[in-house]
């Protein structure tokens, strides 16, 4: 995560005297805000480690060239 952010302690899983603390997230939650750009930057990474490369009109388009001409393009 880029920021700092913070959740109440989730249904069984307080710690009993200590139930008004709060939790820090070190990873991305399903159903944050942010969990969408955490995805992409996540998938995007593995995307250039295969070779490919992210087109400049539309960067959720990736292309791989081959030398033989032949080439993958994937949306």
């Amino acid at each position: 995560l880029e920021e700092e952010i913070y959740m109440e302690q989730p249904e069984g899983f307080k710690v009993k005297g200590k139930e008004n603390l709060v939790c820090k997230l070190r990873k991305s939650l399903y159903g944050l805000k942010q969990a969408p750009r955490q995805w992409y930057k996540k998938f995007d990474s593995f995307m250039m480690s295969q070779g490919y490369d992210r087109t400049t009109s539309d960067h959720c388009v990736f292309m791989k060239k081959f030398s033989d001409d032949d080439f993958i393009i994937l949306l």
